[in-house]
């Protein structure tokens, strides 16, 4: 069986090319922006930690009403300002020198991405068929994690190098990267914007569209496994196990080259509400064994025997985040009412800032204070939120059709 990362040619291609150009950049600036502000521009983490907390706090805020104006204005002018102005607040980290100016471009970074991600999401809507969209956004995810470990090699690189210029060059890659995203963004074609809100409907109606919150919330809590790889899990590995430092980086590895081989296959099965959440039901029960196999790698002595239990966990959860990621695509666009797919793709999206922002206190004190206990804790808070989908999912639908809920099955 072959594997296939492209989307096939035409609308999707050209939109999977958008996201490998800001995706390389991104990968470069994910592994080096922490070492140029705290060595180049003198923050300190504190002052780095609180500024991205605040800054994507305001852009999951902001990616609603951002995401209305792609509706109303049309999504593909919207995402080629927004791919624009996230490249001028990454140059901007070129010259500042302070907390202030960090925290003003960060602001403009996270509330540019969150706009760029629901105004995406509205333009890929308008262009492809419902049921091709879960199915091009898994191509989207396989290309965005191999643009991610292309430039992460890059930023390694930078790394190697330590210096400012070096430093100075992942950004400019970073900024030029969002560029050409815009200029492949405006190739594709024009979606026309949404019809003016009647008399008397509400400017932002996702607010008012409580299960379609509910979904969202449980949504949110699923997506916490987003810091367990790029935070808890280095720092559990390092001060709970006897595993070897290198292993962190391996597992990184291990994540990106599986999901980039493997998301297209595994989202094929979900093409409707039946099917995605079954993929999130079996997304928990896989998740809560890697948290439990997680747990054990705090047992064994041996360094080799530790990375094995890691390595098995890690691949259980990389299974189980694959699934995640399809069940929610399907349920986050067919619940959304079609002449409102960019604000409730924004308030839908809102979960991945706030796993951002809350993940790492969350997971820190559960997995580091807690130890053992903590893992599975939280492998039972995720295997609840996967299973609660199920009636939060049914209970939107038939909001969505004006049934009551006992209608649908």
């Amino acid at each position: 069986m072959t594997i296939r990362i492209l989307p096939p040619p035409g609308a999707p291609r050209r939109l999977a090319a958008a996201q490998l150009s800001n995706s390389v950049g991104d990968g470069a600036y994910y592994v080096c922006s922490a070492l140029y502000f705290t060595r180049v521009v003198g923050l300190s983490p504190a002052q780095i930690g609180l500024g991205l907390t605040v800054a994507w706090a305001i852009g999951s805020v902001a990616g609603v009403p951002l995401g209305a104006l792609a509706d109303r204005r049309g999504p593909r002018g919207t995402s080629v300002a927004l791919a624009v102005a996230t490249a001028a607040s990454v140059a901007s980290f070129l010259f500042i020198r302070s907390f202030w100016a960090f925290l003003a471009a960060v602001v403009v970074y996270a509330t540019a991405q969150c706009g760029l991600a629901a105004a995406r999401q509205a333009l890929l809507a308008g262009i492809v068929t419902p049921q091709e969209r879960t199915g091009v956004l898994a191509h989207l995810q396989a290309v965005l994690n191999a643009g991610l470990a292309l430039g992460a090699a890059l930023g390694g690189l930078a790394l190697s190098a330590d210096t400012e210029r070096a430093y100075l060059a992942v950004f400019v890659l970073d900024a030029a990267g969002f560029l050409v995203c815009a200029a492949v963004l405006l190739s594709l074609p024009v979606v026309a914007p949404v019809p003016e809100r009647a008399a008397g409907e509400p400017r932002l109606a996702v607010l008012r569209d409580r299960p379609y919150a509910l979904v969202t919330l449980l949504n949110a809590v699923l997506l916490l496994r987003m810091p367990l790889l790029s935070l808890a899990i280095p720092l559990w590995i390092v001060e709970r196990t006897n595993a070897p430092g290198w292993l962190v980086s391996a597992l990184f590895v291990l994540n990106t080259v599986v999901v980039m081989l493997f998301q297209v296959r595994t989202a094929r099965p979900v093409t409707d509400l039946d099917s995605a959440r079954r993929a999130l039901r079996i997304s928990g029960l896989v998740m809560a064994a890697s948290c439990a196999v997680f747990a054990l790698s705090a047992l064994p002595e041996a360094g080799w025997a530790a990375a094995a239990v890691l390595v098995v966990g890690a691949a259980l959860q990389v299974d189980a985040e694959m699934r995640q990621s399809a069940g929610s695509w399907q349920i986050g666009f067919e619940l959304a009412p079609p002449e409102r797919i960019g604000q409730y793709q924004g308030f839908f999206g809102t979960g991945v800032p706030v796993a951002r922002t809350l993940g790492p206190l969350v997971l820190t004190s559960l997995l580091l204070l807690w130890g053992i206990p903590g893992w599975l804790l939280l492998g039972a808070l995720l295997l609840a939120a996967s299973y609660g989908m199920g009636p939060a999912v049914r209970l939107a639908g038939a909001s969505k059709q004006g049934l009551s809920p006992g209608v649908r099955s």
